[in-house]
């Protein structure tokens, strides 16, 4: 929340929040901005997310059941996007798609804060770099994330390179103002902007 109000998040603000799941981040931002809105594929997580807002009595957020290539956006352009863990599960050819509606989404100036699984390493340390990851899981009966889920997020999702994700966000219009990867190669975030 920091970072997005040092680079201009104020009370006048459109916020989305997409891939909300039970809306952790939407319900934080709302006191922050004008209106938020929440936007995720999962029902149940959206019936969640609504059961929380009834009972904090908040009226600024906006539950929408869409993801990154179908959601339209209505009303005053977003401010702010913000996604965290959900772009991985759009393939790369789509992941320009999403970033071409994301970016019409946003005013000008307007920023995208992504943080997600994106590899940072070259192909040939891809095994290793992997291997790596998946030996920090527990075992299936541990709490969080086990070996086996971390290899199924290997094998299922499309989780791509930053190099890749970078051109095409360039591709679409995006500026990258921030790019901060983990030591182990494996997450990036991001700061966007439509110029």
């Amino acid at each position: 929340m920091a970072l997005l109000q040092n680079l201009g998040l104020d009370q006048n603000a459109v916020v989305v929040d997409l891939g909300t799941g039970t809306g952790q981040f939407a319900l934080a931002v709302a006191a922050h901005c004008a209106r938020a809105v929440a936007v995720d594929v999962s029902p149940v997580m959206l019936a969640e997310l609504r059961g929380k807002l009834d009972r904090a009595g908040m009226d600024n957020v906006e539950v929408v059941q869409a993801g990154f290539l179908d959601y339209e956006h209505h009303g005053a352009p977003a401010d702010v996007i913000y996604s965290r863990y959900a772009l991985h599960h759009v393939p790369d050819f789509w992941k320009g798609v999403a970033f071409a509606r994301l970016h019409t989404a946003l005013r000008p100036g307007g920023l995208l804060r992504l943080w997600d699984v994106v590899y940072n390493f070259e192909p040939a340390e891809a095994e290793s770099r992997l291997e790596a990851w998946c030996a920090t899981g527990g075992s299936v009966d541990a709490e969080g994330w086990s070996r086996a889920d971390y290899e199924e997020h290997v094998r299922d999702e499309h989780s791509t390179y930053t190099w890749v994700l970078e051109a095409i966000a360039q591709r679409v219009g995006f500026t990258i103002e921030q790019a901060e990867y983990s030591t182990d190669g494996i997450f990036a975030q991001y700061v966007l902007r439509r110029p």
